[in-house]
Parts: structure tokens; C-alpha cells; sequence
């Protein structure tokens, strides 16, 4: 496992590590990223920097109350999920879960822990927490491809 911390100064910095994460991929990465952290870490302001930097210009807005917002782009599809509001993990089965899990896919999954039990193991996780006025980013490579994408954001 590798592990990298990032200071996160404000909200361009969160934006920017998703843009540089986004940038460490390789063509067919797919894979499973959890997103982690209080309400209002800033989840999905990484997310937007995230699916922008892989080519989507439109809107990148919280799946609070849709579970998933597909991003369908040139390269790859992205499946941001938010899990915030799941009651019970076998709800995700009913969303058809494996369906979003397959090759060439990256899913970025908020609030992971909802979904305990039915979610594949990540192969990265992100965890935004509160540092004074910033924020700290830890990452957790449980992937060869994982360990890969941290050794480019060095």
C-alpha cells in the first residue's frame, strides 16, 4: 500500500488535485475510488476537478438525491456517487451497481461506508478532513494501477 498527504490551502487546491489525479490516468484505467470526510470537506469539489480534467464541461453537481450522476466521456465513463442518503447497502444492488463496475469505468464513490458489504474493495482512498482553515488530503493506494496514479501526483 502507498499513502500520500496533501495539504489543501482552499478550494482551488481540492479542484486541482482532482485535475492532477485525473491527469495520472492511463488509457483503460478504470477503477474504484472512495471519497471520505465530514459534510463539506470538499467530496465533490474533488470530484468536479476530477471529471472536468477528463473532459467533461458541463455542470458536475452532488448526487445527493440520485445516488449516481453518469458522466459518459470520450476517453472513459465516470460514475459519481453519492451514498449519503442510502438506508440500507442492498439498495445499491437494486441501483445496479455491478453494472457501473466494469472495465474502462472509474467510479468515485462518497459516503463508501453506506454501501458496507456491497461495494468491491477500492482500489484508491481519498479522505478529506479539516485542517485549521484548509483541509488534508490522504491517499491510500490498494492497487498496482492505485500505487501508479500516486507515484504521478508525487
Amino acid at each position: 500500500m502507498s499513502k500520500l498527504t496533501v495539504h489543501l490551502a482552499d478550494e482551488a487546491a481540492t479542484l486541482a488535485l482532482g485535475q492532477q489525479l485525473a491527469a495520472a490516468l492511463q488509457e483503460g484505467d478504470g477503477g474504484v475510488i472512495f471519497l471520505e470526510g465530514d459534510l463539506g470537506a470538499g467530496k465533490t469539489t474533488f470530484s468536479r476537478g476530477f471529471i472536468r480534467a477528463l473532459g467533461h464541461d458541463g455542470a458536475v453537481k452532488s448526487p445527493t438525491f440520485t445516488l449516481v450522476e453518469p458522466y459518459e466521456l470520450p476517453a472513459l465513463s465516470v460514475y459519481h456517487f453519492d451514498l449519503y442518503r442510502l438506508a440500507d447497502p442492498e439498495e445499491l444492488e437494486f441501483l445496479g451497481i455491478r453494472d457501473y463496475l466494469r472495465p474502462g469505468s472509474v467510479c468515485v464513490i462518497e459516503w463508501p461506508s453506506k454501501g458496507d458489504g456491497v461495494l468491491p474493495k477500492p482500489d484508491l482512498v481519498i479522505t478529506i478532513a479539516l485542517d485549521n482553515q484548509a483541509r488534508r488530503a490522504s491517499l491510500d493506494a490498494f492497487s498496482e494501477r492505485a500505487q501508479r496514479w500516486l507515484q504521478a501526483l508525487g
